[in-house]
């Protein structure tokens, strides 16, 4: 069998495009801003970016990020172990540091590399990594790589996972990986039940705070702040691309678990170093967050402003909790056609289909930003009125 052959024998993509439906890949003129424009057309509400902060076009991160670029160049060349480490690499994983709170933190050049490179170099034959049901595919995929056993448990139930850790071969290593806010559902990780069944199985945890950094927490630290439970979450992960305006994103945890990922990660030590422009960017992210806690209020203002809107005008929100609110909408040909129409309406949002989610629960995802204002939150309410009653989903 020709290894293309699956390629020619899959249409799905192709009969989306037929039906006037694809809604991927669509090129934006603007920056990540409440109000974007593909190249030639109107103003569109942005619904669909993870920029929560708002930073990703600030002008002090915009000026650090084109500060690194003129002292560094472009790129390192390199990987961090050879030659590709900067004075603005250790910089930022410096103020990661204080940041986090934490004994030590490895950047990475993206998020994905992050969970794809501790997991695989964490797990051996002696362990057995646990993943929650709607995990995010970085961890699905770190966790393959590695050696150990793989057991997912059932979203959010513990009473699943208990059993799982209890059948563990009593020699095995354990690691619950965990992301502490689900990137679709919007709902967050029971973290208090998880550092319950951790200690009652003497498992370590890795949160991935990919969508908590920036949003949650009275510092801006994420879900385990904000649950006040930091000191007993092992590793953590974060991303810079979301609250913390660049690429990249970093592992945070006691130093000689830190200072062997940086010897044994393979994404790490086979991959080049961050650009010296996203370091520059994420230093003046962390700088902004420390400074205006305010950005934060405002975003948690308008996620709830929304969620209590679209709730009154009868949209099922499922069980977010977060500024992540997605819009259940039933199949997937449903979900593509109101895409296209808020698009026609003014807003951009995005869709989430098989197999991302199960057959007939396709949502559309939205998200918010500290930088939206109610005109905006308005007009964006007023396409997702008329498309949602003139798509019967509500």
């Amino acid at each position: 069998m020709d290894v293309f052959q699956k390629c020619a024998e899959n249409d799905r993509a192709a009969q989306v495009r037929a039906a006037g439906l694809y809604a991927y890949y669509r090129e934006l003129d603007t920056p990540q801003d409440p109000v974007v424009h593909r190249r030639g057309g109107p103003p569109l509400i942005m619904l669909g970016s993870n920029n929560y902060l708002g930073l990703a076009s600030h002008p002090e991160v915009k000026k650090a990020s084109g500060e690194a670029l003129e002292r560094y160049g472009t790129g390192c060349a390199g990987s961090r172990l050879l030659n590709g480490t900067l004075a603005i690499h250790e910089e930022l994983e410096e103020r990661l540091v204080a940041f986090t709170g934490r004994e030590a933190v490895l950047t990475f050049a993206t998020g994905f590399q992050v969970n794809l490179g501790v997991l695989s170099a964490l797990l051996d034959r002696h362990s057995t990594v646990f993943l929650d049901a709607l995990d995010h595919a970085s961890l699905i995929d770190g966790a393959r790589l590695g050696f150990g056993s793989l057991r997912k448990y059932r979203h959010n139930d513990l009473a699943d996972l208990a059993r799982k850790l209890g059948r563990t071969e009593e020699h095995h290593g354990k690691l619950i990986a965990v992301d502490a806010v689900f990137s679709m559902e919007g709902d967050l990780v029971d973290l208090p039940g998880i550092v319950e069944m951790a200690r009652a199985h003497e498992a370590r945890i890795l949160l991935d705070e990919a969508h908590g950094v920036g949003v949650f927490g009275a510092r801006g630290r994420g879900v385990a702040e904000h649950f006040d439970l930091e000191e007993e979450v092992d590793l953590v992960m974060g991303t810079f691309s979301k609250s913390l305006a660049a690429v990249g994103g970093y592992v945070a945890g006691p130093e000689p678990v830190i200072d062997y990922l940086r010897h044994h990660s393979r994404p790490a030590i086979f991959s080049a170093a961050p650009p010296p422009a996203s370091a520059g960017a994420v230093i003046a992210a962390l700088h902004l967050i420390e400074r205006e806690p305010e950005r934060r209020a405002r975003l948690w203002d308008n996620t709830s402003f929304m969620k209590r809107e679209l709730q009154g005008l009868g949209f099922d929100t499922g069980e977010s909790k977060s500024p992540v609110i997605p819009l259940m909408v039933g199949s997937d040909e449903t979900c593509f056609a109101m895409v296209r129409r808020l698009e026609e309406e003014g807003v951009f949002a995005n869709p989430v289909v098989s197999p991302a989610v199960p057959a007939g629960n396709a949502m559309i995802r939205t998200s918010y930003m500290a930088t939206h204002t109610r005109e905006h939150l308005e007009r964006a309410l007023e396409a997702l009125s008329t498309v949602g009653r003139e798509l019967a989903v509500l």
